[in-house]
């Protein structure tokens, strides 16, 4: 199962740059952060999924590279993003 309808949409709400955005890389991130998470989770239990895996692992590295376009653009968006998702990066 993904994540809720509401939870998307709650997170789409904090993230927007204007009203309705949903394309805004910052948005893009948190989505997939929340993906990753609820991912991580399953495979805590289901360690033999791995075609599930595989998706987790990609996932990883799309949200990789849309924080190195964030960073190339706007340094300052990018560490505002990265503080207050608890990235490492």
């Amino acid at each position: 199962m993904s994540v809720s309808a509401f939870r998307k949409a709650e997170t789409i709400a904090k993230f927007a740059q204007a009203p309705g955005d949903t394309g805004s890389p910052e948005v893009q991130v948190a989505l997939l952060s929340e993906r990753i998470s609820h991912l991580t989770e399953h495979l805590k239990n289901n360690n033999k999924d791995h075609h599930s895996r595989r998706g987790l692992l990609k996932m990883v590295g799309q949200r990789r590279a849309l924080l190195d376009y964030l960073k190339r653009k706007s340094l300052d968006r990018y560490s505002k993003l990265i503080t207050t998702l608890g990235l490492r990066r």
